[in-house]
């Protein structure tokens, strides 16, 4: 299995580190409602998982919630709410369009505000190993904002492919900063009147952005960790960022073997965002097309390759899930069958596809000439059994359920809401009532699973 390292821009064999594949994936700002951009990336590393585990790998897939930021503190005054009930609002949020999505929910989901000893601890070794200072200006007391000194790390910008002297003649100090370097990003940030703050050794105050990830990677994963992964817009300069600071802080390098980014999802000649508003949230693109759609949508472009969102795409995207629906219904004719699909070539050009770079356009390509073939031989009385186990099969590979479309959309709003009263009745210790609507359900053929995110549910074939 090759697979294009962000760092090098090259394909290279994967090779993990031990036994267990380690992914850290940068997860979301919940202030607003997740939207396709989101549901690109999450796809993509969900796919990217299940394909490890499918050639033999265990994963331990960790995917972080930056619960306090800016723009969540003034969202928050905005709306008259306290922040941390802002930032639960959309996570909680998240894990219903993820659901919807046919997500596998990562093994951990460590929160920023629930890391910050963590993260204390690594900004003091930084300190102390001289790659982080106090501001200057407030040094003399002990307190304030906390900066990374970029010029101590010789290679800073590998990722990015950046010329430190080049970015510093670009860039310029705001007033009361008290950088060394322009370029030089915070740490931790002293505390505002009206803000949340926590204690540390230098005062009242909240951690920077980038400090995060590294912490919580570090804390859940380890020193060096196998697969990084997000956006591409995080290249520059949160993950350059979280390079310098997790080999400053352990000295071992690389801090990440594989760095895989995805590209934008684009509406018009803009970026998807939702600091800029033009966004589809995921829950509207469910409700219209189908998770199966939005994932077919997402998968027939390469991961690298900047998708543009069009109407026009998801419903082509929705009538190739119904193919692939229909090629799993139905037998031979009549009479006894002739001769057995022979799916293997399907088989191996889905996976040879997927080795290349996690080439999913080729990996759907292969799904649908299978989809095709099925056809074909049920109208000349072959037998489809193993072709069409073949197909749901690679099908789960790429997460689609391939359930009936009017089955879907209509009965997931009913299926939670029982999850919900399920949870109520638990809480109130009504377990007679709560274990009585997961048996009605799994005589329905839905199974419910209990995970430490949630309730999760698929169906039984």
């Amino acid at each position: 299995m090759k697979l294009v390292n962000t760092i090098t821009r090259q394909e290279e064999e994967f090779v993990p580190l031990g036994d267990t594949v380690s992914m850290y994936v940068c997860g979301v700002t919940p202030y607003d409602e997740n939207h396709i951009g989101h549901a690109m990336s999450y796809i993509v590393f969900d796919v990217l998982r299940r394909y490890l585990e499918y050639r033999g790998y265990r994963v331990r897939h960790v995917q972080n919630f930056t619960d306090i930021d800016d723009r969540i503190i003034a969202r928050a005054a905005r709306l008259g709410i306290d922040e941390a009930e802002l930032a639960q609002r959309y996570i909680d949020r998240y894990f219903e369009d993820m659901r919807a999505l046919n997500i596998l929910p990562a093994h951990e989901y460590p929160r920023a505000t629930q890391e910050i000893p963590e993260m204390i601890r690594m900004i003091e070794g930084l300190v102390e190993k001289g790659y982080a200072y106090v501001a200057p200006a407030q040094a003399e007391s002990g307190h304030g904002d906390v900066y990374y000194r970029v010029k101590r790390k010789r290679d800073y910008g590998k990722l990015s492919r950046r010329n430190l002297e080049d970015m510093v003649a670009g860039a310029r100090v705001e007033p009361g900063e008290g950088k060394e370097n322009p370029m030089d990003f915070a740490l931790w940030k002293s505390a505002k009147a009206g803000e949340p703050a926590w204690d540390s050794p230098w005062g009242p105050g909240r951690p920077g952005w980038h400090i995060e990830c590294s912490a919580m990677s570090l804390k859940y994963l380890g020193e060096q960790i196998d697969i990084h992964g997000g956006g591409e817009d995080l290249i520059f300069p949160h993950h350059e960022n979280e390079i310098a600071q997790t080999e400053a802080f352990t000295g071992k390098e690389p801090f990440v073997r594989y760095w895989l980014h995805n590209a934008w999802v684009r509406m018009g000649e803009e970026k998807m965002s939702k600091s800029l508003g033009n966004f589809v949230p995921v829950r509207e693109a469910v409700r219209r097309w189908g998770a199966d759609a939005v994932r077919l949508f997402v998968l027939t472009s390469h991961y690298r390759s900047p998708l543009t969102y069009s109407e026009e795409a998801l419903d082509a995207a929705k009538r190739g899930a119904e193919r692939l629906r229909t090629s799993l219904s139905g037998a031979p004719q009549v009479g006894a069958a002739l001769a057995e699909l022979d799916a293997s070539p399907f088989r191996e050009r889905f996976i040879e596809a997927m080795d290349r770079d996690l080439n999913t356009p080729q990996a759907v390509a292969a799904l649908f000439d299978l989809a095709r073939e099925i056809n074909r031989a049920r109208d000349e009385n072959q037998a489809l059994e193993e072709a069409q186990t073949t197909l749901r099969e690679l099908a789960d590979l790429l997460g689609l359920t391939l359930a009936k479309e009017e089955e879907s959309l209509a009965a997931t709003p009913f299926i939670q809401l029982l999850i919900e009263l399920r949870k109520e009745l638990r809480q109130a210790k009504r377990y007679d009532l709560a274990d009585s609507i997961r048996s009605r359900l799994g005589e329905l053929g839905v199974a419910l699973e209990d995970t430490p995110q949630g309730t999760v549910w698929k169906r039984r074939d």
